[in-house]
């Protein structure tokens, strides 16, 4: 049976205990995808309680990281999405991504629109990859890929 929650708490200890036992063990997000055979973006959002994972993977990330049956279970439910509490976000690395729409927000919707028409980018039907490259001039870039599915308003 699916079930959903209404609010945060339970999944927000989850996380906590999650990242606890990932330090502890010394694994990567990638080693704790692996047990899934999900992809490391999912996983990783999942575990910090944004998706429900499937019940084998539930069991699998809870077993690696060696936690007991309860969080399986809570693994498994619907969240409450939404992990950026208050208004701008302080943390420096979420408050770039904050930025990057400010500034290119309107840019991405105008360019949207003009090649889709009227509509959404789906942020259920996504994908999400996060990649390293060497930087021509020195250093390194984050090629981040946003891989939603387009979905047109539809008049009723």
């Amino acid at each position: 049976m699916v079930h959903a929650q209404f609010a945060p708490a339970v999944r927000e200890r989850i996380a906590d205990a999650a990242v606890e036992a990932k330090v502890r063990k010394n694994l990567t997000w990638r080693q704790i995808a692996d047990v899934t055979g999900l992809s490391v973006a999912f996983v990783t959002a999942a575990v910090l309680g944004q998706h429900p994972l499937p019940e084998p993977a539930a069991k699998a990330v809870a077993e690696l990281l060696e936690l007991d049956e309860d969080a399986a279970m809570w693994l498994q439910t619907i969240p409450t999405r939404g992990s950026i509490p208050g208004s701008v976000p302080t943390d420096p690395t979420i408050y770039r991504f904050h930025e990057m729409l400010q500034v290119y927000g309107t840019t991405l919707k105008a360019l949207v629109h003009e090649e889709f028409g009227d509509g959404i980018i789906s942020a259920i039907n996504f994908r999400l990859d996060v990649r390293k490259v060497s930087d021509p001039d020195g250093g390194e870039r984050a090629v981040i890929t946003l891989d939603g599915k387009y979905l047109p308003t539809r008049p009723f």
